[in-house]
C-alpha cells in the first residue's frame, strides 16, 4: 500500500488536543493544496482512549505501517512515559523517523523523540512544566523552556497541547507558502504565529508555597493589595522580621527574590483586569502599582515577552477594549 504522508504517533492517555488541532491545520492544507494523506499509527489495533476519555480508532499498527513517510509527528499526553518505555513503539519510531523527511512532536511527545535519540545535540521544548524534566532525563538536548516551537533542522518540537496548531500551521507555510498558513489560520480563527512564549501561562505558577505561616501572610497580602507599598522594608516590617532575614527566608522558601515575586503578581493582577476589563492601560497601571503605563509595557516584554496591548487582543473576552 502507499504510504501516509503525514502520520501520527498515538499511545494510551494521549492528549486529544494534541492530535486534533494540528490533525485539523494539516486536513484544511491538504483541501487547499490537493495533497496529504494523514493517518493515525498506535502499537497495537482497536481503539486508543486519550487521557480525557475519548478514543479513537488508529488507521494502522506500527506493524502495518513501514514507510516511507513524508512528515512523523508524536503526540502528548499523560500516557507518554508509558510508551517511551514500549521498546518496539520507540524502535518503530525510530526507524521511522530516519527515512522522514521531518519529525515533530506536539508538548511531551518531545519526550518520546528523545528516547528515540532524535534529540542529543539538538535544541527543543515541550509543556512548561515538563522542561525541566525533559532537560534532565536527555541531557544531551538543549531545552528551552519559552518558545512556542523550535525547528533543529528536520526535528521540529512544540510546547503545551495548542501549541501543536501553531506547530502545524507554520510546517503549512513551510510546505506551501504564507497565503496557505494564513488562509487557515482565518478559519480556524488563529495567529499565524502567535505573540509571546510560554511565559505568559506559566508565569504566576514558578513560586512555592512557603512553610513558615508569617511569609504566607505576606504573599496574600501582595496578591491581594498590588498597589500597596511593596518594598522588602515595608513587607519585612508586615512579616516582622528584618529586612536582611526576609529576603533570604523569602527567597529560600519561595524560589523568588521578593521584587521578582511582586513583579510577577502585579503582571499576574493587571492580566486579570485586561482578560476581564475594558479599563485603559492607564488604569490598569495604577491599579496593579505599576504607576505609570511605561513601567507596565517593561514588566509586560520582560516577563510575558507581549505588550499589555498584545495580551488584551490575545486573552480579553468578546466585550472588552482591544
Amino acid at each position: 500500500m502507499t504510504s501516509p504522508n503525514i502520520v501520527f504517533a498515538v499511545f494510551p492517555g494521549f492528549q486529544i488536543l494534541d492530535l486534533t488541532g494540528p490533525h485539523e491545520v494539516f486536513t484544511q492544507a491538504g483541501r487547499l493544496t490537493g495533497g496529504a494523506v494523514i493517518t493515525t499509527v498506535a502499537a497495537a489495533p482497536g481503539p486508543v482512549a486519550s487521557s480525557g476519555g475519548l478514543a479513537i480508532s488508529p488507521t494502522l499498527t506500527i506493524d502495518e505501517e513501514t514507510g516511507p513517510v513524508d512528515t512523523l509527528v508524536a503526540v502528548g499526553g499523560g500516557g507518554v512515559d508509558a510508551a517511551c518505555a514500549d521498546r518496539r513503539f520507540v524502535d518503530w519510531f525510530a526507524r521511522t523517523s530516519r527515512t522522514a523527511r521531518r519529525t515533530a512532536s506536539v508538548c511531551s511527545g518531545a519526550f518520546l523523540l528523545g528516547a528515540a535519540g532524535l534529540l542529543d545535540g539538538r535544541r527543543a521544548v515541550t509543556h512548561w512544566s515538563r522542561c525541566g524534566g525533559l532537560a534532565e532525563r536527555y541531557p544531551e538536548a538543549t531545552v528551552h523552556a519559552d518558545p512556542i516551537f523550535v525547528r533543529d533542522g528536520d526535528v521540529w518540537t512544540s510546547a503545551g497541547v495548542t501549541a501543536g496548531i501553531d506547530l502545524a500551521l507554520a510546517m503549512v507555510e513551510d510546505d506551501h507558502g504564507p497565503e496557505v498558513s494564513r488562509t487557515i489560520a482565518r478559519r480556524l480563527v488563529m495567529f499565524v504565529q502567535r505573540p509571546g512564549g510560554q511565559a505568559q501561562f506559566s508565569a504566576q505558577l514558578a513560586a512555592r508555597r512557603p512553610e513558615r505561616a508569617p511569609l504566607r501572610e505576606v504573599l496574600g497580602w501582595i496578591t491581594d493589595h498590588p498597589d500597596d507599598d511593596l518594598t522588602v522594608p515595608a513587607l519585612a516590617a508586615r512579616a516582622a522580621m528584618s529586612e536582611r532575614n526576609f529576603a533570604r527566608v523569602f527567597l529560600a522558601e519561595t524560589g523568588s527574590t521578593p521584587a521578582a515575586y511582586v513583579e510577577s503578581a502585579r503582571v499576574e493582577a493587571a492580566r486579570r483586569l485586561l482578560e476581564t476589563t475594558t479599563a485603559t492601560l492607564d488604569a490598569v497601571a495604577r491599579a496593579c502599582g505599576f504607576g505609570t503605563v511605561e513601567t507596565l509595557h517593561r514588566s509586560f516584554r520582560r516577563t510575558l515577552r507581549v505588550t499589555p496591548g498584545e495580551y488584551r487582543r490575545c486573552f480579553s473576552a468578546p466585550t472588552s477594549a482591544v
